[in-house]
């Protein structure tokens, strides 16, 4: 969110910040496993490419968007705390 201190700041920034912070503490407490993560990833992954059952309505170029992030975040915290992979399904 822009603020007076920053009115140029970019709120999907501040969010993707705020939100890749909160993963990462999540792992650090084992509150999320790696394969809990990875699991987030394929959900993102999925809905970027349109195969959820009537998923929430987004922007095709920002769930793409967010499917790149989210794999970023997963390779960094698996690379970070480790843990074991998730199961194929």
């Amino acid at each position: 969110m822009a603020t007076a201190a920053h009115p140029a700041a970019d709120a999907g920034e501040e969010s993707m910040i705020i939100l890749q912070s909160l993963l990462c503490l999540l792992r650090e407490k084992n509150v999320l496993n790696r394969a809990d993560i990875e699991e987030l990833c394929a959900k993102v992954e999925r809905r970027a490419m349109g195969v959820v059952e009537g998923p929430l309505p987004c922007c095709e170029k920002a769930a793409s968007a967010a499917m790149a992030d989210m794999q970023q975040v997963t390779s960094y915290i698996g690379r970070r705390y480790g843990g074991k992979h998730a199961r194929p399904r």
